[in-house]
């Protein structure tokens, strides 16, 4: 076995979330309180800096940096910045403490605040194992060739599933509980499980591959085995695997390190577990080989997060798998403790790690609440139980997911998840995405803007077909075979949607950037007869690090533009019929595919109105990045 290394004093991060003309905000977990000192290269600001400090273990800490600035930042121009902490061999800057941070000649890491949002990265979906390349290093790629401060994108958007976690690979879960150890990280008592604890968990045969096992084997919790856990095939898009579902907040956390940074890899050893069969040790093994490959990565990765500001937000597998997907699944998955606790934890650790730095005034008072239950654990103990399922309540109610950057134009991100529309006449129907009052807050925000970019996880405009298909297994009663969480999905989110687009008051240019589907497409949008309609284009980038089964997609995509081509009356069959849907051509289509599927970011500059002026997909492979021009009658 390797020597492991000493715990440095910064395991992950720094990542610059936030970032205003005078606010700055900074997310990094350590091994140790920080409270370190910025440095900026431009002169007359002094920073007012706020570091809060989480506890989540014994030697792990997550910090959030939170600076206010005197007078406000130069735009358009590189500005270098370090964070410095006082060590036992003197104050060292991040040249010091995390070199892998910094490209090449520079002694610094840097960002550009950009006076208008004419430029963004964005996607969803990276899985850790899936064989695609990481697109994240699309970004990586990109930052390398910038010399040119205002060639820098002004932010990355990410829309969704930036961690897996119900669907782990085992020598994830393997590094994830070695670090739990490593850096000790809380142990919390389990309710309603087959074992007691969270070291139990950590333990039992059953813990690696086979986790459907350690529910509750009750009859009357079979639904609750099979939906949450089950590991369905979706025989009409793709497999679900949840047989290492995580469950413990160390566990989640854990994950987000590992995902995040390459420095708790060198605290690990990953071991294959004792006790696997020969078909799982052959998976473990297939699996470990991709998770080589993603690590050998996370050196980019962590450089692009410490230099580009970095929104998020939640998607199902964030959570689990069908998240809050209908009003059954929620009576379900909240109607017992172990399930509801699983929900919880994954839900908290999205709080610290992405929520936080998203929008921090408006968690402020759920963080005091995990202060609280933090402090419970300090003294060798477990979590507080009843602290624990107390705070993650009030984080199941909370409402403040969604956020607004003042930017130009508006950045507004949608909270599809848990503000959800449901069903009243069949529990198992799908739930619509926002419900009337998330809707009706959405039109407020839109009113009257010249223009506005909205952050929707799924498409608003979709692939009819595939939508279609869904729909019919909803009708059947299977909504969750097919994952049928689209906004056409539910009639009254689907009208209010398309009506607050048609309002007579929101005449201007609206950009809707989505992910969630594992391909990327991008289609503009008109209201029909009417001369002074909104403009819209529905922007899609998908997967980061996922893609969709290829002949299956190029099925769909085929038969989708044969069945509602414009001359086919099926479409006065869908929710969309008083809309033009003009779908866009990548450039690279060799068959006149509209479905571009390669991993990768999407790239979208804007014009000065608002509108997108060029669209890309950065391919992982290394291919060019793919162009999706306007019509040439356009």
């Amino acid at each position: 076995m390797p020597e492991l290394s000493a715990l440095p004093a910064v395991l992950a991060g720094p990542l610059l979330r936030r970032l205003e003309s005078q606010r700055m905000v900074f997310w990094l977990v350590a091994s140790q309180p920080l409270q370190p000192a910025l440095a900026l290269s431009v002169t007359g600001i002094t920073p007012s800096i706020d570091c809060q400090v989480m506890p989540i273990g014994r030697q792990a800490f997550v910090h959030l940096i939170d600076i206010h600035l005197d007078n406000p930042l130069p735009c358009d121009e590189q500005i270098d910045y370090d964070l410095i902490l006082q060590t036992d061999a003197g104050p060292q800057g991040i040249a010091q403490w995390a070199p892998h941070l910094l490209y090449d000649g520079a002694r610094q890491p840097s960002f550009v605040l950009r006076s208008r949002l004419e430029h963004l990265l964005h996607g969803s979906c990276r899985k850790p194992h899936h064989p695609a390349a990481d697109g994240l290093l699309c970004a990586d790629r990109l930052l390398m060739e910038c010399t040119n401060p205002t060639a820098r994108p002004a932010l990355l958007m990410m829309s969704g599933d930036q961690v897996y976690a119900d669907d782990v690979a085992g020598p994830m879960l393997r590094a994830i509980h070695a670090l739990i150890e490593r850096l000790e990280l809380f142990d919390e008592q389990l309710e309603g499980a087959v074992v007691d604890d969270s070291q139990a968990l950590y333990r039992h045969a059953a813990s690696y591959y086979h986790r459907a096992d350690l529910l509750p084997a009750l009859e009357s919790n079979e639904t609750l085995r099979e939906r949450f856990f089950g590991g369905a095939r979706k025989p009409i898009f793709t497999s679900s695997n949840a047989d290492n579902h995580l469950v413990t907040f160390a566990e989640v956390m854990a994950m987000y390190l590992l995902v995040w940074s390459p420095v708790p890899w060198t605290l690990v050893d990953v071991q294959m577990p004792a006790g696997l069969t020969e078909q799982r040790q052959e998976r473990f093994e297939q699996e470990q080989q991709l998770i080589l490959g993603f690590v050998s990565g996370l050196g980019g990765v962590a450089r692009v997060l410490a230099h580009l500001p970095s929104l998020m937000i939640f998607d199902d597998h964030d959570i689990t798998d069908d998240w809050n997907l209908s009003a059954q699944w929620e009576e379900t998955a909240y109607g017992h403790p172990f399930s509801k606790r699983i929900i919880g934890n994954a839900l908290l650790a999205y709080l610290l790690c992405q929520g936080w730095g998203n929008d921090p005034d408006a968690c402020r008072h759920l963080i005091l609440k995990c202060q609280a239950l933090s402090q419970s654990a300090l003294a060798d103990q477990p979590l507080d139980a009843p602290l624990q399922d107390a705070l993650i309540e009030d984080v199941l109610r909370f409402q403040g997911w969604q956020f607004v950057l003042p930017s130009n134009p508006p950045l507004l991100v949608l909270d599809t998840r848990t503000r959800r529309w449901r069903s009243e006449s069949n529990f198992k129907k799908p739930s619509g995405l926002l419900d009337w009052e998330a809707l009706s807050e959405l039109q407020q925000a839109l009113l009257d803007h010249p223009s506005a970019i909205i952050v929707s996880p799924a498409p608003i405009f979709g692939v009819k077909l595939i939508e279609t298909v869904q729909r019919a297994f909803s009708w059947l009663g299977y909504p969750l075979l097919v994952d049928a969480e689209n906004w056409m999905a539910h009639r009254g989110a689907a009208q209010v949607i398309l009506n607050i687009f048609r309002h007579s008051r929101t005449p201007g240019h609206y950009v809707v950037l989505s992910g969630d589907v594992h391909y990327s497409f991008v289609y503009e949008v008109l209201i029909r007869h009417r001369q002074r309609s909104p403009h819209l284009w529905q922007i899609t980038s998908s997967g980061i690090k996922n893609e969709f089964p290829r002949r299956l997609l190029d099925i769909f995509d085929r038969l989708n533009r044969w069945l509602y081509s414009p001359r086919s009356p099926l479409n006065w069959l869908t929710k969309r019929r008083q809309m033009e849907v003009i779908p866009r051509t990548p450039a690279h289509s060799k068959a006149g595919e509209r479905l571009w599927n390669s991993a990768g970011l999407g790239q979208v500059f804007f014009n000065e109105q608002g509108q997108p002026q060029r669209i890309f997909q950065l391919n992982a492979n290394g291919a060019a990045k793919t162009e999706f021009p306007p019509r040439a009658t356009d």
